[in-house]
């Protein structure tokens, strides 16, 4: 990947474009980070950079993490998250990411964990359904109900829907930035991201080459199918 950052979600509002046109957009608090840590190539196997975002203090923290921050400065960051960036081995530890990496226009993937539901059951949780309230159905109407344990097989499968918490780590992808405002930490991107106002999010550069939709869109350039479109003996044919 090219560009990344941390940041927070602020909330959501709606801009104006140069039509007149509503776009809603998501404000988020980005940067700056910190480079907190460097893998390179030789000890690690591969290059990457460890980001940290958000001032913390050091009493607040384990001294095996105060540990670990010591090279990068004096302060203390509160969330850490590491990027294969391709420009990782030129980076150093203590160094900046700004939000100016981003510019106006850029696609990118918002990852964030979205709102906590609490222990939900599988009917709001996964759209199971209820059993019917006749004759002998019991106090059950609302179970999660056999797990599909049997003598070939008799435990439950890894992937099966049960109830349990209800959050889970979301990633929009291919979402625009729409501007930069003041301050110069603040970035404006359209739509809506996954988590709570205050929540933690980590922008990327999008990874999904997305087409524009163009006037020539859906038309083939195979010649055949060109000359059957203008086929002098078809359209003559059509015209009678």
């Amino acid at each position: 990947m090219e560009k990344a950052i941390i940041g927070k979600k602020i909330g959501m509002t709606q801009i104006f474009d140069a039509d007149g046109k509503v776009i809603p957009v998501t404000v988020i608090e980005a940067g700056p980070c910190t480079v907190v840590q460097k893998k390179t190539e030789e000890k690690d196997g591969y290059n990457a950079v460890q980001l940290g975002y958000g001032d913390v203090a050091e009493r607040k923290l384990t001294k095996p993490e105060v540990g670990h921050q010591k090279k990068a400065g004096d302060a203390r960051k509160k969330t850490l998250k590491e990027f294969k960036l391709a420009k990782a081995a030129e980076m150093n530890v203590g160094d900046e990411v700004k939000v100016d990496v981003f510019a106006e226009g850029d696609r990118v993937d918002v990852t964030g964990i979205s709102k906590g539901h609490g222990y939900q059951g599988v009917i709001k949780r996964h759209g199971a359904h209820r059993l019917k309230e006749t004759h002998g159905s019991g106090p059950v109407v609302r179970h999660a109900g056999s797990m599909g344990a049997n003598s070939i097989r008799p435990k439950s499968s890894r992937a099966r829907s049960a109830l349990a918490r209800w959050a889970t780590s979301r990633s929009p992808s291919s979402i625009w930035t729409w501007s930069r405002w003041t301050p110069s930490t603040t970035l404006a991107v359209r739509g809506a991201i996954p988590g709570p106002k205050g929540g933690i999010v980590y922008l990327r550069n999008s990874v999904i080459n997305v087409k524009e939709k163009g006037a020539a869109a859906g038309i083939s350039s195979n010649p055949q199918k060109a000359s059957g479109r203008v086929n002098p003996q078809k359209a003559s044919a059509r015209n009678k």
